[in-house]
């Protein structure tokens, strides 16, 4: 409990001085793309302090300069600083509404170009797929977890439509992405943070294009079961 507290404190104090900066970036007109570089400091040193490591398989599958809407599972809070540390592109968070309203980290998230997303609105849900469109237009790429919010069972939840109606509006190929290990580093229901490895597995781009709205059920299912099989494999190997 002890080391907990300590690493919580220590990523506290990192997150507010990593935040602090990205807002001072911000009145420099910095671009999202260095706000982002920053970001990924921040998740880094968080990593580092929480002692976890990451291993990255995969990585091949991606075309370098390619747009992706990249759709990870969420088993654990330890699921944003992975990606942001060790997924080597850049690319735009679409975030739950709630995030942006935590002092300084919500302001730095603005700064960053990050989309926020209200589901129980459902005009602010559009608008902001709309907004996550005209990102991927310019060559960002956008991480959504399909899930929508993270798992308190440690099972892959049913998946949610928005990032599936994006997809196929703007024939930008889906990556599915399985997070491996960090739904022991912090277990739900407890505060307790441990050392522990995490394997960031990166699969085969699946075509968007080749789906419209009426056959989008048939893309959510296909990435639900890339996703669902390898974690599953991983926790019977594990």
């Amino acid at each position: 409990m002890i080391r907990t507290s300590i690493i919580i404190l220590e990523i506290i104090l990192v997150t507010a001085f990593m935040a602090v900066m990205v807002i001072l970036l911000s009145f420099i007109k910095a671009g999202g793309d260095t706000v982002h570089k920053v970001g990924r400091i921040w998740a880094k040193c968080t990593l580092a302090i929480s002692d976890i490591k990451v291993t990255i398989k995969g990585l091949s599958n991606l075309e370098p300069g390619k747009s992706y809407i990249y759709m990870p599972n969420h088993m654990s809070n330890f699921d944003i600083p992975v990606l942001q540390a060790y997924l080597p592109v850049q690319f735009r968070w679409l975030a739950k509404a709630e995030l942006y309203k935590i002092p300084i980290f919500g302001q730095a998230m603005k700064s960053a170009g990050y989309i926020s997303i209200d589901r129980s609105d459902r005009k602010s849900a559009i608008e902001s797929l709309n907004q996550a469109a005209m990102i991927i237009r310019n060559g960002v790429s956008v991480i959504i977890f399909p899930e929508g919010t993270r798992s308190r069972s440690h099972k892959i939840q049913p998946f949610k439509k928005g990032g599936f109606f994006l997809a196929v509006d703007s024939g930008v190929s889906i990556v599915p992405i399985i997070i491996h290990g960090t739904d022991q580093i912090m277990p739900t229901k407890k505060i307790s943070i441990k050392p522990g490895n995490v394997t960031l597995e990166i699969t085969k781009p699946i075509k968007s294009s080749n789906y419209t709205r009426k056959t989008k059920d048939d893309l959510i299912k296909k990435v639900r079961n890339i996703i669902l099989e390898s974690y599953n494999k991983g926790k019977k190997n594990g």
